[in-house]
């Protein structure tokens, strides 16, 4: 598919100017990206740096939970600073993503050569995907703070039995899915009676099923109330993060308070009162205030990923379950 030193194929060019959609609701489609792409080095490093982190973030999660090499299963310790350790490589590296991607908008965007394209059009509506954002960041705040502090409230009057804790049903359901027992789903490989089931019952099944369904790893961890909590805690990091840098590069050319921003360059300080207050509001700004959420972020997965696995590793899951659905069972039994 793809031109080499032989002249068959297609131009990556090609391709990519090809990509319109049939009904037209994205315009000229990927036309001029290619030429943006390539005379910007920022654009390309955003991409290289986006797609680095994404990976790194994977790395974290698979090193302890399908370990490549046999010893790190056994290694408690070196689980924890490895996950750790990437983790806050993907936020940092995640961040500058975003970074770079503002300084291509202020320095190496042309107007004239995106006209109606992809990237055009992400700027024109660029309104609706940041209000969006924040009305996403704030359902999750108020909900998750709201919940945690009921059941707080509960705990304090001496009726725990009134929390309010949800189920992570779908998620419960994607583990029976792959074999897990302890839900009650009778599902595909839960399911004794299924295809799947019974086609590798006699070949790959009887290890997988024992690897899965003991709770001496971290293949797939038991989940209940308090980790659909703690997700949605960090979804709220994940999403507040990204509303502050994907706001800060969609503002970086210009925003109704400052429609000219792009003359001043990516970082500038505050341009006096006669603006109606400009502090805070250029791209490095919006870059450097993400960082503080991204560490915070890191900080909920890394307490998460600790106490889940203490409790497993000791054999006291029971301590997790029960004080993780309220913010002074993660004080006191937890960080105190």
């Amino acid at each position: 598919m793809y031109r080499t030193n032989f002249g068959i194929g297609h131009s990556i060019k090609d391709l990519l100017e090809a990509h319109i959609p049939p009904g037209g609701r994205l315009g000229r489609g990927h036309k001029g990206l290619y030429d943006t792409i390539n005379n910007s080095v920022h654009f390309q490093l955003g991409l290289a740096l986006a797609s680095l982190g994404v990976i790194t973030s994977l790395v974290a999660q698979h090193m302890y939970s399908l370990p490549a090499y046999a010893f790190i299963a056994q290694d408690f310790t070196t689980q924890a600073a490895l996950y750790t350790h990437h983790q806050y490589i993907a936020g940092f590296i995640m961040t500058g993503a975003f970074a770079h991607g503002a300084i291509f908008f202020i320095r190496d965007y042309n107007p004239a050569q995106n006209e109606d394209n992809v990237l055009a059009r992400m700027l024109d509506h660029k309104e609706a995907i940041i209000s969006h954002l924040s009305w996403a960041s704030l359902f999750l705040g108020f909900h998750t703070l709201g919940l945690y502090v009921h059941n707080d409230v509960m705990l304090a009057f001496g009726t725990p039995e009134k929390q309010i804790l949800i189920e992570p049903i779908f998620a419960q359901w994607i583990q029976s899915a792959h074999g897990k027992t302890s839900y009650g789903f009778d599902v595909l490989l839960s399911s004794t009676s299924g295809p799947a089931f019974n086609a590798g019952r006699n070949i790959w099944l009887p290890g997988w099923l024992n690897a899965v369904n003991e709770n001496r790893n971290s293949l797939f961890l038991t989940i209940g109330p308090g980790d659909f909590l703690v997700h949605h805690a960090i979804a709220l990091g994940l999403h507040t993060t990204t509303l502050i840098l994907v706001k800060g590069a969609l503002d970086a050319r210009g925003s109704k308070l400052m429609p000219d921003k792009k003359d001043f360059g990516s970082s500038f300080p505050c341009d006096g009162p006669g603006r109606g207050g400009t502090c805070d509001i250029s791209a490095w700004d919006a870059f450097y205030l993400a960082v503080f959420w991204m560490l915070n972020t890191i900080g909920w997965v890394t307490f998460y990923w600790h106490w889940k696995h203490i409790t497993l590793w000791q054999g006291n899951v029971s301590q997790f379950n029960e004080s993780s659905t309220y913010l002074m069972g993660w004080l006191r039994d937890y960080l105190w």
